[in-house]
């Protein structure tokens, strides 16, 4: 025992004694020419001296310099000593092709011990993109240390590719075993290349194709329909007001992409309102929803109650105000905001991609947007079958004249019915900010969406309403891969057009003014 622990001491001082010999060693080779750079290269990259890695990225960059056999570092300092080195007469270290090759393995091996993920992450995809039997045991003593699971599944990826282009052929098989259980473009196209260049392996190779192809399609199709209820969750908010508005009360109110976008607005003002307040900044947007609501509905209230109320019975009318209405709302925005968009941040928990299992990644903005759109349907079905107000209105809209005789205010409910409907249109306007410019055109891209998914969905049903909206959504998702988004649009229209000569009243017709008329 007493033999073997200076053995052991010895041993241990002897080996960085060793890596620095093989990085001073191989460091003059970058003064050579283009081939011997490779080759100095990928032994600095290999040795794994911290050393290396600025002296290699210096290179990449065209930032070092030699004078004779000495390497120079872009700040000055001789690589091999770190000492200021005579600069007089230096020239920079030219590369090739070769060499960028060389350098992107290097690299990647040398930052695959990096102390940040996001380095290590980036390091992994180098390998996996440079593919040498060399980063086998670099990446399999990564991985073995590694406690991100996504760098960790990058990892492996990079070593499966590495390991395609080994020597070994039970090496190759492991590799082509691990890219066929991965769900990745970049895997399939490996295996792809690597069936052209290993003719005994075809049959393993298509199973791997086919086992990726399979998981591919499944996670397209998932990815749509993420989207198609993204979609449908931004048309369920902008059209729930309108399903109050012209599906109970029957007004065509064409200024209700206006009260959206003063939604949007009020967003944009209480966020700036709370940047003086740091700890007051992150609940801005939860603020803003019951300020947009605010502001919407009492200009809903006062539209009503100016306008609109003279005009009941004539549509058209109605029509043709409510669209000067929603112009001079327009213009008014306008001239107190300017034309140009507002920028409204989304806080950090809305910020981010989400990883689903099989490789399915979804936006979390667009993911709170569809949780927050069934919430505001929880609320408003829960206002209308659980309150007084609820009641009323439904008495109104069922019958105005009985309604009255038992006391009820129609004119009343008439304003508040219609606020509630304009006071939505605000919230929608709160979550379309999160997703979409804010400017004064906000509101007009969703009006004719709004009519459609409420004429779809039936007249005054919200039921009806959150189906026609995710219903109209997945199928313009799956329409436009194959017709572009312009066309898929007009498809969209014409299958609701062909729907409704079938079922006038949409899909849950329900009793009300517009329907009685």
């Amino acid at each position: 025992m007493r033999r073997i622990l200076p053995l052991l001491l010895v041993l241990l001082f002897a080996l960085p004694a060793a890596a620095q010999d093989a990085f001073l060693d191989a460091l003059p080779g970058l003064a050579g020419g283009f081939g011997t750079q490779a080759e100095a290269v990928e032994r600095l990259g290999a040795g794994g001296d911290p050393r290396a890695l600025p002296v290699l990225r210096a290179l990449s960059e065209s930032t070092l310099r030699k004078s004779g056999s000495t390497i120079i570092l872009p700040d000055g300092r001789d690589a091999a000593t770190g000492q200021p080195a005579d600069t007089a007469g230096a020239e920079t270290v030219r590369i090739n092709n070769r060499v960028r090759s060389a350098l992107r393995g290097a690299l990647g091996r040398l930052q695959l011990v990096s102390a940040s993920a996001d380095e290590r992450f980036a390091a992994a995809d180098s390998v996996f993109r440079s593919r040498s039997a060399d980063n086998i045991a670099p990446l399999e003593a990564a991985i073995a240390r590694e406690s991100v699971p996504r760098v960790k599944e990058r990892q492996e990826l990079a070593l499966a590719a590495s390991r395609l282009v080994a020597a070994d052929a039970a090496v190759k098989r492991q590799g082509i075993a691990t890219l066929g259980e991965a769900s990745s473009e970049d895997a399939r196209a490996l295996l792809l290349e690597a069936r052209a260049t290993n003719p005994d392996m075809t049959a393993e190779i298509d199973r791997a194709v086919a086992a990726i192809d399979s998981r591919l399609t499944f996670k397209r199709a998932a990815e749509t329909l993420f989207q198609g209820l993204s979609l449908g969750s931004v048309l369920l908010l902008a059209a729930l007001g309108l399903a109050i508005t012209f599906g109970v009360m029957g007004v065509i109110n064409m200024a209700h992409g206006e009260f959206v976008m003063l939604g949007a607005y009020t967003t944009f003002v209480v966020q700036e309102a709370c940047r003086g307040i740091p700890w007051l900044l992150p609940w801005s947007l939860p603020l803003s929803v019951p300020a947009a609501f605010l502001v919407a509905g009492l200009a809903g209230a006062a539209l009503e109650r100016g306008l609109i109320r003279h005009l009941y019975g004539r549509p058209l009318e109605t029509l043709l105000m409510t669209f000067g209405v929603g112009m001079i709302l327009q213009q008014a925005v306008r001239l107190a905001f300017g034309a140009q968009n507002r920028e409204v941040l989304s806080p950090a928990w809305m910020q981010g991609i989400l990883s689903l299992p099989g490789g399915i990644n979804i936006t979390q903005n667009r993911l709170w947007v569809i949780v927050f759109s069934l919430l505001v349907l929880g609320v408003t079905l829960a206002a209308i079958r659980l309150t007084r107000f609820g009641l009323e209105m439904r008495a109104v809209v069922q019958n105005r004249r009985t309604a009255a005789t038992m006391g009820i205010r129609t004119g009343r409910v008439d304003a508040l019915t219609f606020a509630f409907g304009s006071g939505l249109a605000g919230m929608a306007g709160v979550a379309l900010s999160q997703i979409d410019n804010v400017s004064p055109n906000l509101g007009t891209g969703y009006i004719i969406d709004s009519f459609m998914v409420v004429v779809f969905g039936g007249v005054g049903s919200l039921i009806g309403t959150l189906v026609g909206a995710m219903g109209l959504g997945v199928l313009n998702k799956v329409i436009e891969p194959w017709a572009g988004a312009v066309l898929a649009k007009v498809a969209v229209l014409v299958i609701i057009m062909l729907f409704i000569q079938r079922r006038p009243r949409g899909l849950f017709a329900l009793k009300g003014r517009a329907a009685e008329a």
